[in-house]
C-alpha cells in the first residue's frame, strides 16, 4: 500500500471513527447517573465509570498534544504516565460525569481537525515514545481508537453490574 493510500485510508476510516467511537460513549452515558458512575467499579479496586472518562478526557488531550509536538519539533521525546497516578492526584471521581464527557468532545473535535488538517508530508513525521520507541502520526490516531475501544468495553462491563 502507498503512503497516499495509507494516509486516504487512515482518513477515510480511521478519522471519522474518532467521532464514533465517542458518540458510542455518549449514547452509553445517556442513562448513568452521577451515583452509579461514582460507585460501580471495575473489581474491587477497578476504576469507577467516571474515573475511566476521566481518564479518556485526559488521555485525549496527552495524545493530542503529543500527535501536535511531532508537527512542530523534530523527533519529540514522550514520557509516559501513570494512568493510576494521574487518577488519584486529579481526584477523577469527584467530577462531574455529564461535565467531562463534554469536555472530552470538545476536546476530540479538535483531535479531529487536527488529524483532518495534515498534507502528506506531516503524516511522514514521528516522534520517540519512552517505552514504546518510533511514534509516528498514524500511531497516534490508530492509538486514539483502540484505546477507545478498550475503555468503552471496560465501561459496558462496569455498568452490567447495575442490572
Amino acid at each position: 500500500m502507498s503512503d497516499s493510500s495509507l494516509i486516504n485510508s487512515m482518513l477515510r476510516w480511521h478519522v471519522p471513527l474518532m467521532s464514533r467511537t465517542l458518540e458510542t460513549l455518549g449514547h452509553i452515558l445517556a442513562r448513568v447517573s452521577q451515583q452509579q458512575a461514582t460507585t460501580l467499579r471495575d473489581g474491587a479496586a477497578g476504576w469507577t465509570v467516571l474515573e475511566v472518562v476521566c481518564h479518556l478526557r485526559d488521555y485525549d488531550q496527552i495524545f493530542q498534544e503529543r500527535a501536535t509536538s511531532i508537527i512542530e519539533q523534530d523527533n519529540p521525546l514522550f514520557q509516559s504516565y501513570s494512568p493510576d497516578e494521574l487518577a488519584r492526584e486529579r481526584n477523577y471521581n469527584a467530577s462531574d460525569l455529564h461535565a467531562v464527557y463534554a469536555e472530552l468532545c470538545v476536546s476530540r473535535t479538535r483531535y479531529v481537525e487536527f488529524f483532518q488538517s495534515l498534507n502528506p508530508d506531516q503524516w511522514q513525521r514521528q516522534g520517540t515514545h519512552a517505552k514504546l520507541g518510533a511514534f509516528s502520526l498514524a500511531d497516534a490516531l490508530m492509538q486514539v481508537t483502540g484505546h477507545d475501544l478498550i475503555h468503552l468495553e471496560q465501561i459496558t462491563r462496569i455498568l452490567l453490574q447495575a442490572e
